[in-house]
């Protein structure tokens, strides 16, 4: 009697010690350190704050031009904005005490196997896309805008800049802000939430429409699809990369209702009915896009079938508790 009593007092101290250590929880911490929502509230305060600084200067001391800006300069806009959603998250990192590349770019998988996966199904599926639209008579190519050294020239032009708006895109949308929501809501909610954010802005691109923000909308959610099923965002940003650029260079046709300088050919979006065309939104806002995007989950879905771990982690929390 006298060691079992022992042994319940041993049992007893072990488990105060365990309460005295650990961390206290409140509406600004849980057992992680901070919450999930101060943290993400953190980064885009952050954010926008050193975006409005930026704007600030550029419009009182640059003073842009009026109109559609350059190539060239639309690149330089989109590589600013991606090293400051991106240079941030460094900072979270520091403070998370984590790495940077669990947010979705880890450097060791960067232009891999990955990327180049998505680069090559994105310029097919645009290829398909603006195929489809052709058959029912709403896309003509036309002959070439350019020639010689000037398709090369503006060809990379093009790329160069749809590389930066992916980085941009896929990080803000789906990098830090998806990982940071998911620990606190769950992946699914947050990429739901995070995608009809993404549609939202695109409204306000010219000539954009709510059929192409809703496509836009599902654009997302297979992009959050790919984080899911590969582990990084290298996959969604080939694709991204590579779609833009067979809309708006190869293809020759507007890109979420802009049209940029510089593309190969005089192609004409003909005067059809808008569900086919996708009329000034462009290709994205065809209905063929719904199809296309669809044939894009079962690619990856073939392409990363889902781990047995990964399965059985999905029916022990489904299971329900005895």
């Amino acid at each position: 009697m006298e060691a079992e009593k022992r042994l319940n007092e041993q049992e007893n101290a072990g488990t105060t010690q365990i309460e005295l250590t650990r961390p206290p929880t409140n509406i600004f911490r849980n057992e992680r350190g901070l919450r999930a929502g101060w943290r993400l509230l953190i980064y885009i305060f952050i954010v926008f704050a050193i975006a409005f600084a930026l704007n600030y200067m550029v419009r009182h001391f640059v003073r842009p031009g009026l109109g559609t800006p350059t190539v060239n300069r639309q690149a330089f806009g989109e590589l600013v904005a991606f090293g400051l959603v991106f240079g941030v998250a460094m900072l979270m990192a520091r403070i998370e005490k984590r790495s940077v590349g669990e947010y979705g770019l880890p450097l060791r998988e960067a232009f891999g196997r990955k990327f180049w996966l998505g680069f090559l199904f994105g310029l097919l599926e645009v290829s398909i896309l603006v195929g489809l639209i052709a058959l029912f008579g709403g896309y003509s190519f036309g002959s070439l805008a350019l020639s010689g050294s000037a398709i090369l020239q503006w060809g990379l032009a093009h790329m160069v800049l749809f590389l930066f708006v992916g980085f941009f895109e896929e990080f803000f949308f789906r990098g830090y802000t998806q990982f940071t929501l998911a620990d606190g809501i769950g992946f699914w909610p947050a990429a739901i939430i995070l995608s009809v954010i993404f549609g939202a802005v695109h409204l306000g691109n010219p000539g954009e429409g709510w059929v192409g923000a809703v496509s836009v909308v599902l654009v997302g959610l297979f992009f959050c699809f790919t984080l899911e099923r590969t582990g990084s965002l290298w996959y969604a940003v080939g694709l991204h990369t590579s779609f833009d650029w067979g809309e708006s260079f190869l293809y020759s046709v507007p890109n979420s209702g802009t049209f940029l300088e510089g593309h190969l050919s005089n192609a004409v979006l003909h005067n059809g009915p808008k569900w086919v065309t996708g009329g000034t939104v462009g290709p994205e806002g065809s209905v063929f896009c719904f199809l296309t995007m669809g044939l894009q989950f079962l690619v990856v879905a073939w392409l990363f079938p889902k781990k047995q771990s990964d399965l059985q982690t999905s029916t022990s929390v489904a299971a329900p508790s005895n």
